[in-house]
């Protein structure tokens, strides 16, 4: 049986599609079960948003509801590049470049990679993509619970010269890691709060 076709995603009202993008991830994200999370600490629920950010309708999705964010917060126009902390900001940082580009009312950001680590040969990049230096950007990911991973991300951001305006996630799933994101010196935006899951 053929899929449902529900509307393409850059031609939804912005109200519409972050509608949608909720209900993708309500249906679509959110495992119920004991999990252990990265941070170490015990769930009874997880919320998988890889199944998001690299599904066919809901990563648009997540580029037009995260750019709408930014602007909002009066960050775009104004930031450069978008990125974060491979693995789970890299299709996050895609998707919002891909809805600047559709936006022709937007200056177009860039996107751009933080590696765990120095690569170590070619040129030993630690941040892949356009130069980050000098440019204001925006750190990206798609949930945090201690805040760990976008914060590795800021300080390699920090250290190759780039002025951080924000951190900004999809789905805020714990204050933890907003005291840590603002103990640290950064705006810390979310499109989604966890409570909007219905979990």
């Amino acid at each position: 049986m053929p899929h449902a076709r529900t509307a393409p995603a850059l031609s939804l009202p912005i109200q519409d599609a972050r509608e949608r993008l909720r209900v993708l991830i309500r249906d679509l994200a959110v495992v119920r079960g004991r999990v252990v999370l990265s941070s170490g600490a015990e769930a009874d629920h997880y919320v998988d948003l890889r199944r998001i950010t690299l599904h066919h309708e809901a990563a648009p999705l997540v580029g037009r509801v995260m750019l709408d964010l930014l602007q909002r917060e009066g960050l775009v126009p104004g930031i450069e590049a978008v990125g974060g902390l491979t693995l789970g900001a890299d299709p996050v940082a895609t998707s919002i470049l891909h809805a600047s580009a559709a936006d022709p009312a937007l200056a177009s950001l860039n996107a751009f990679v933080v590696r765990k680590a120095n690569k170590a040969h070619g040129l030993q990049r630690r941040i892949e993509g356009p130069e980050v230096a000098g440019r204001r950007v925006v750190a990206v990911e798609d949930t945090s619970t201690t805040g760990g991973s976008v914060l590795t991300a800021c300080e390699a951001l920090s250290q190759a010269g780039a002025d951080i305006a924000a951190v900004a996630v999809i789905v805020h799933r714990a204050d933890a890691s907003r005291a840590a994101v603002e103990a640290a010196g950064h705006r810390y935006l979310a499109a989604y709060d966890i409570s909007e899951l219905e979990i």
